[in-house]
């Protein structure tokens, strides 16, 4: 009973300051249509969201005095965090900063009730912590609409662990990026057979899963080797993952790893033109990049990274970024900083990104005087970001020999 009152009185002061609020709620975010689908061809249309939320133990006054106190609370924020989740009701969902406790107790209930399911693991730390210390360690988090996919395997991807395996001696592995203990976490996903359109049934016995990762990558700027190193071991893991995949079904239910699309996303804690973003991009960053700062890592990343090319390391995913610098100038928004940091990376040649959703308005920020986020009307210093893809079956490119995503080294 007494627990029952203290909740009723919470929700009660909730309650109080959203109705108080001072100022306007922002404007509809515009969408911006990119493409029409094609109705010639097979294809799976869907949306993906990515979000750091912001977990409750970093909302403090001290990183973001410009917020009000009860602004920065979990009980107030994460009704805004949800109500946004709902509103654009995406059809995978990629979240970053997610407190373990917050996933099983609210997101996976709540999310539940809408038709998803979901996956999720915690940084690495939460391994050598106490079962109650444990569950404030944040993690990332992927939920998928269940009527439309159907998970066939998940996937932890640890960079200590990483760093670890692959030091070689190297000093710098070891004390850099080995004690940064971030994540990726991907899940290979089956689309469901009436998620497709204008699909046959000899086209449906095509298996034609995708491989959808999201990653929370080391946040410090003095630490630029450390992200583009995650990043590395972040791709060349996929590329495992992909490799595995081809043999883990049953006979007659082999998959062509050519095949499986890959969507990437994530709060990459970089900006567009750092090494991190350039690698994903064209798939090469030269062994010499500055943000290596000559720290003498060639010889133990030339283990996790192909090396095709003299004095390059690179890799085999053919990714693009469905958000340009002209269309969202900024995915974080702080009193500190504001850029582009949070991206969602899709492979080209199987993905036509249709549309996205564009940002908030600059004139609302300006106009109420917002100097960063969170804000009383908006729970997080990120944006999220929202995008309409279209996925095209294998058939369409000519059965198994489609390269969609990968390319094929012979």
């Amino acid at each position: 009973m007494h627990r029952t009152i203290k909740l009723f009185v919470n929700n009660f002061v909730i309650f109080l300051f959203t109705v108080t609020v001072p100022g306007s709620s922002p404007p509809q975010r515009p969408w911006i249509p990119l493409a029409r689908p094609n109705r010639t061809r097979p294809a799976c249309i869907f949306t993906v969201m990515c979000y750091n939320v912001l977990c409750d133990k970093y909302a403090t006054r001290q990183m973001y005095g410009y917020c009000p106190s009860w602004a920065l609370t979990w009980e107030y924020r994460k009704k805004a965090i949800l109500d946004e989740i709902r509103h654009y009701s995406a059809d995978i969902i990629s979240l970053q900063e997610v407190e373990t406790d917050q996933f099983y107790n609210f997101f996976k209930p709540e999310l539940k009730n809408d038709g998803y399911e979901g996956i999720f693991s915690p940084k690495s730390r939460a391994k050598t912590m106490s079962e109650n210390d444990r569950k404030y360690v944040d993690g990332c988090a992927i939920f998928f609409r269940a009527n439309k996919f159907s998970l066939i395997k998940e996937h932890l991807v640890e960079f200590n662990q990483l760093a670890m395996a692959n030091a070689e001696g190297s000093d710098n592995m070891l004390n850099r990026v080995m004690p940064k203990d971030n994540i990726g976490l991907a899940a290979l996903l089956k689309v469901k057979e009436n998620a497709w359109d204008g699909l046959s049934s000899e086209q449906a016995a095509i298996s034609q899963p995708i491989l959808v990762c999201t990653a929370h990558i080391h946040w410090d700027p003095e630490f630029c080797d450390v992200k583009l190193i995650q990043t590395m071991m972040l791709s060349n893991e996929l590329k495992t993952i992909l490799d595995d995949a081809s043999h883990s079904f049953r006979p007659g239910q082999k998959i062509d790893t050519n095949n499986v699309q890959l969507l990437l996303c994530g709060d990459f804690n970089s900006l567009p033109d750092s090494g991190v973003i350039e690698f994903l991009s064209s798939g090469r960053v030269s062994m010499d990049h500055p943000d290596f700062k000559e720290l003498g890592y060639k010889s133990c990343l030339q283990k996790i990274s192909n090396c095709d090319t003299p004095n390059e390391f690179t890799h085999s995913f053919k990714l693009a970024s469905a958000y340009s610098e002209n269309i969202m100038p900024y995915t974080n928004f702080t009193f500190d900083f504001k850029g582009i940091i949070d991206y969602i990376f899709y492979s080209k040649q199987g993905m036509v990104p249709l549309g996205l959703l564009g940002p908030l308005s600059s004139d609302w920020l300006r106009q109420n005087k917002v100097v960063g986020c969170p804000h009383p009307r908006i729970p997080s210093d990120h944006f999220p970001l929202l995008v309409e893809i279209e996925l095209i079956h294998v058939t369409t490119n000519g059965g198994s020999q489609a390269q969609n995503g990968l390319i094929t080294r012979r």
